[in-house]
């Protein structure tokens, strides 16, 4: 074991002497405290540590310890429902442990619990052949998580002895002799280098869309499960809303929820709202599909660069258990900002606005472990792992070096706007600078399983929006009076979309979540009063008699319809369409 003692202290950057034995990303152990560090550069006999907990009070001379082994997360059930720091420390048996609501230093406790006992059921029998990633066998984990324990990645052979019953995450379950002739005993838990890819057999192009029940996504921008995006946006602008609602929403098995420094008051929001939240599709606390990782903006800088790569790590695990993972990252900007500092320390040569040069690289590497993809194991498996960040660009400039670096990765863009946030209109993503680079995949898949139309009348809805955006123009300099009948009806149509369809109450026990027929039915509905609108006014209909349709409040207040009265409320409100404007047309004739 490298043993060497402190030179010098700058921050969270410890340089240790006597080190030559050490590799780059060991874990070490610093003081007498026992702070945790990892090696990020080596000169010589010299380590550049980058630790993760407050340095203050340390003293050249002390003693620096290397663990030989990289910065690694345990996997196992007890995963799920739990509440990490940046480094895979749980925050409640910390607190258990120090008896405080603060974060001492040097405390070391598991991952995973060691006392808790879970019942495993196997599904291989002693000498089934076994191979890296295969099942055998399981842990409910909690009603709504089947947590598969897959034979490590790399170990091959036959199941000499496996056991079923209780067993804490330590105690050995299975014993496989391996293809050299050995016997090796494997627990319910395995071990992971965060920074470290876990492999799978084959990437597959993502086909199908992440659905979340957000009009403005699910219609205009839409995810592909096993797509990255990024959103972009000012302070204020709801970027913390719309990943919350996500969480809740989207189609995915596994949320992993990484608050990567952000303010305590949000990560408070966060802790105690998703416990109590109802998950819509069990009926049980959303928690019990939810990892939480929590690295608030007091907490040590370093540790958020870690935070990434341990809740992506997670959500690798699940997904090559073939479930649907989401993950979302809030805030990939306070992660850059953590590299920043760690970079001046070392003294590197500053990239644009002191980011390090290797700024774009790091954020690649990050979002490119996303993907849907065949896991390892003999059955071949499917799982996806959707990656969402949230960028928070000072001033909301997104001119800046993570906002652009992030936009050369991810092919979903959506744009926060302040100006949408103050009008009230949320989410606040703005239509005509936001973009989904899956929109052609995706497409056929719309089409096939929701309605033929479905495309159509999309591109259709945005030629209206952007019709407006460019007669807005014309009305700010001479007036509305200026257009023609055609063009007024245009602009009505476009008010329709933005404020009925686009416009979606997080906080509506409705409103929250509209199913892709919804908001089908909706879009025909605002399209087919202008369709009828425009063909009236060919007919000789008067214009403001078209605009001010009673109808219209009803098409407005039907996103507030429940499921189950969806089909029954369209049929009604288009024959009440058809009915007032043949009123129009008659009154116009007479």
């Amino acid at each position: 074991m490298s043993k060497g003692t402190i030179l010098k202290i700058a921050g969270p950057l410890v340089i240790a002497e006597g080190m030559r034995d050490a590799n780059m990303y060991d874990v070490v152990r610093v003081s007498n405290q026992r702070l945790i560090g990892e090696v990020i550069e080596m000169h010589g006999d010299q380590a550049s540590v980058q630790v993760y907990e407050e340095t203050s009070g340390l003293k050249p001379g002390e003693p620096v310890e290397s663990t030989e082994a990289p910065l690694s997360v345990e996997l196992g059930p007890g995963l799920i429902q739990s509440i990490y720091d940046g480094i895979q420390r749980p925050l409640d048996a910390i607190m258990q442990k120090t008896g405080s609501n603060s974060l001492a230093r040097g405390v070391e406790v598991p991952a995973l619990k060691r006392e808790t006992k879970w019942t495993f059921v196997p599904s291989v029998s002693v000498g089934d052949e076994v191979q890296g990633g295969d099942f055998v066998g399981s842990v409910q984990e909690t009603e709504v998580v089947d947590h598969k324990i897959m034979v490590p990645n790399g170990v091959k052979g036959k199941i000499k002895d496996i056991k079923s019953g209780d067993f804490t995450v330590e105690e050995t379950v299975y014993t496989i002799t391996c293809e050299d002739g050995t016997d090796k005993d494997f627990t319910l838990m395995q071990k992971w280098p965060v920074r470290v890819g876990r492999p799978y057999q084959k990437k597959i192009p993502p086909k199908t869309p992440l659905v979340t029940g957000q009009r403005v996504v699910d219609m205009f921008f839409p995810i592909a499960k096993g797509g990255v995006a990024a959103v972009p946006g000012p302070f204020g602008s709801g970027k913390t809303v719309i990943q919350h609602q996500l969480a809740k929403w989207a189609e995915a098995d596994i949320v992993v929820y990484i608050g990567c420094g952000e303010r305590g008051n949000e990560m408070t929001d966060v802790l105690n709202e998703f416990p109590e939240l109802v998950d819509p599709k069990t009926g049980k606390s959303l928690m019990e599909r939810t990892v939480l990782i929590a690295n608030t903006s007091d907490m040590p800088v370093a540790a958020r660069e870690a935070s990434i790569y341990t809740g992506i790590t997670i959500a690798e695990y699940f997904r090559d258990m073939g479930y649907s993972v989401a993950l979302m990252a809030d805030s990939t900007s306070r992660w850059a900002e953590a590299l920043r500092e760690m970079s001046g320390r070392l003294q590197e040569m500053p990239g644009e606005e002191g980011y390090p040069a290797y700024l774009g690289s790091r954020l690649a590497q990050f979002y490119e472990r996303a993907g849907q993809v065949i896991a390892e194991g003999k059955d071949g498996r499917v799982g996806a792992l959707s990656v969402i960040g949230a960028v928070s660009p000072p001033g909301g400039d997104i001119s800046e070096p993570v906002s652009q670096s992030t936009l050369r990765i991810v092919k979903v863009f959506w744009s926060l706007d302040s100006n949408l946030a103050y009008r009230r209109h949320f989410p606040a993503i703005n239509w005509l600078t936001s973009y989904s680079l899956y929109l052609d995949d995706l497409g056929k898949w719309f089409d096939t399983e929701v309605a033929e139309d479905w495309m159509n009348g999309r591109q259709t809805m945005m030629n209206l929006l952007q019709d407006e955006e460019n007669l807005n123009e014309i009305v700010q300099m001479v007036g509305m009076d200026a257009l023609s009948p055609g063009d007024r009806l245009k602009m009505e149509a476009a008010r329709s979309i933005r404020e009925d369809f686009l416009n979606q109450n997080s906080f509506h026990e409705v409103d929250t979540y509209s199913s892709l027929r919804k908001m089908y039915l909706m879009m025909k509905l605002v399209l087919s009063y202008y369709d009828k609108s425009v063909e009236a006014l060919g007919n000789g209909a008067n214009l403001n008699g078209l605009i001010n349709l009673e109808v219209r409040e009803r098409i407005g207040r039907y996103k507030y319809t429940e499921e189950k009265d969806i089909e029954e409320q369209y049929t009604a409100i288009g024959k009440e369409l058809d009915d007032e404007i043949a009123e129009v047309l008659r009154k116009g004739d007479a």
